[in-house]
């Protein structure tokens, strides 16, 4: 039976301490009687739910019983009726119908039975049949109280709308919204099927720290924490690419991790301050061998997980077969008119501001022109999968130049749905250069930018033993689950989102 299809339960008007109350006297002499429920250390659960629907078959004789079962779950519905009682479990994988009748299991049992609450968690035997009304169930013939609710689930809870407890309760999401499981069901086959991807073509899955003196890798404001032993602060990482990139100068030639990162910035539909990514480095290729990596990996994921490379997504359908390149130029140039190109700081400024955008001294340059007109005029019309490379030097400290415009450098994101979902460069080898950057980097932050980049010398001196030519990609798994899914809110794909406290 669908949960949607259910009665929903409907919850005495009583005050909720009388409610609490009365599920600890009944905890309390179950105790007494020698059946505390706490106590219960297993049940020998056979099939779930869903393995009972799909495995039946009508027997031919109406004289033979269906197969014999034992299944475990939370009671969320119950209809007494004098003998005989209907109640539904919902397990792991659905729910399924229970028909108990007194003179199967006994009076007593029977008695106790009308006692248990709905939210407690019960296991049953028995053999499946179908009933007059065409619902498969199992046919009871014992019964076992395996763990007592003591707080009652919410009023209606069937189809649980209520956003604040969604996400502050996910456990009691998940038992009144089963489909919500299908978010982080499809959640994991996707890392499953990433590192499918990865291992398939010769990479290694390696760990590097989480805790570190400096944050790297990124611009953004870390969250900053303190070693008692060492009497230091640390950082937690805001990325893994500086480490990762030492294992390329180490020999490793092919390596990923898939992890946690922490920024300690704003929360909205797409951020949330932690956050899971995939970072992956190669050796001697550039970006355009990341863009081949980044296009396969999403159509493998597809493919896999969901059979499609179709994805409907809010009001559009995401063709994953239907990829474009445009340059950082080339776009602005497409969708806001203006070709800035042969254009010299100041002209480039001046049409910024021309658009509204009034750029903060020390960014008046061509880079930061070019790169604030595509931010907000041209990211919010890329729909469809879309690469757009060459990147200004100014906001791509770890990228290399390009060699025919060394304003640019050789990065790409690509965006879906106006949204950008991985970011890759040619990898910046040259120790001189980075040095100069970083530089660049700790000048901004004593300016006040607090996402700048901190100057890493072990890192320089990693790329002083010789880094080979690199490319490097990153993703953001959350988005990648929020469009394979179909969610909104990046919420709505963390089991566990960042919530404001209630006391605040």
């Amino acid at each position: 039976m669908n949960q949607q299809n259910q009665t929903p339960v409907q919850q005495p008007e009583q005050d909720l301490n009388e409610i609490l109350q009365i599920r600890r006297d009944k905890l309390a002499k179950l105790v007494q009687e020698g059946n505390n429920p706490f106590e219960v250390t297993k049940f020998n659960k056979t099939h779930s739910s869903k393995q009972i629907v799909e495995n039946f078959v009508d027997p031919t004789d109406e004289n033979e019983h269906g197969e014999t079962v034992s299944i475990a779950g939370r009671m969320v519905s119950r209809r007494i009726m004098g003998k005989a009682s209907f109640c539904h479990l919902l397990d792991g994988e659905g729910t399924i119908q229970l028909y108990v009748k007194r003179d199967e299991i006994g009076v007593e049992a029977y008695q106790q039975f009308k006692t248990w609450d709905i939210g407690d968690i019960i296991g049953a035997t028995g053999y499946v049949f179908r009933t007059k009304m065409g619902e498969i169930s199992v046919h009871v013939t014992s019964l076992q109280l395996l763990s007592k609710s003591l707080l009652p689930l919410p009023e209606k809870f069937h189809g649980l709308k209520d956003i604040e407890t969604r996400y502050r309760q996910r456990y009691v999401d998940l038992i009144a919204n089963p489909e919500v499981k299908r978010t982080f069901v499809i959640r994991s086959g996707i890392m499953k099927a990433i590192r499918e991807y990865l291992d398939n073509l010769g990479y290694l899955e390696v760990e590097t720290p989480i805790l570190n003196t400096i944050a790297g890798g990124a611009n953004a404001r870390p969250f900053i924490t303190h070693h008692n032993t060492l009497d230091i602060d640390m950082y937690m990482r805001i990325a893994t690419e500086l480490h990762l990139k030492r294992l390329i100068v180490g020999g490793f030639e092919r390596v990923y991790e898939i992890g946690r990162q922490f920024r300690n910035e704003g929360m909205d539909l797409r951020h949330n301050p932690e956050f899971t990514t995939i970072e992956l480095y190669q050796a001697y290729t550039d970006f355009e061998g990341m863009m081949e990596i980044a296009q396969g990996l999403f159509t493998y994921c597809a493919d896999k997980v969901l059979g499609t490379r179709k994805l409907p997504y809010g009001d559009v359908v995401i063709d994953l077969d239907n990829w474009q390149k445009l340059s950082m130029l080339q776009a602005v140039q497409k969708y806001v008119g203006v070709d800035l190109s042969q254009m010299d700081d100041s002209q480039a400024v001046e049409v910024a501001k021309q658009k509204g955008i009034d750029l903060p001294e020390g960014k008046r340059t061509w880079g930061h022109a070019l790169y604030e007109l595509f931010d907000i005029f041209v990211e919010k019309q890329l729909i469809q999968p879309t690469f757009i490379y060459d990147y200004p030097v100014e906001v791509s400290p770890l990228a290399k130049k390009k060699p025919t415009d060394g304003r640019l450098t050789e990065r790409f994101e690509f965006f879906m749905n106006a949204s950008e979902m991985g970011n890759a460069f040619s990898e910046l080898n040259d120790p001189i250069d980075q040095f100069e950057r970083f530089s660049a980097q700790v000048k901004a932050k004593a300016q006040g930018d607090d996402e700048a980049h901190m100057m890493d010398e072990d890192f320089i001196t990693a790329l002083e033993y010789g880094m080979p030519p690199t490319g490097g990609l990153g993703i953001g798994i959350d988005r990648m689950v929020m469009l394979f899914t179909n969610n909104q809110s990046i919420r709505d794909v963390l089991l566990f989102p960042t919530m404001k406290p209630l006391s605040k």
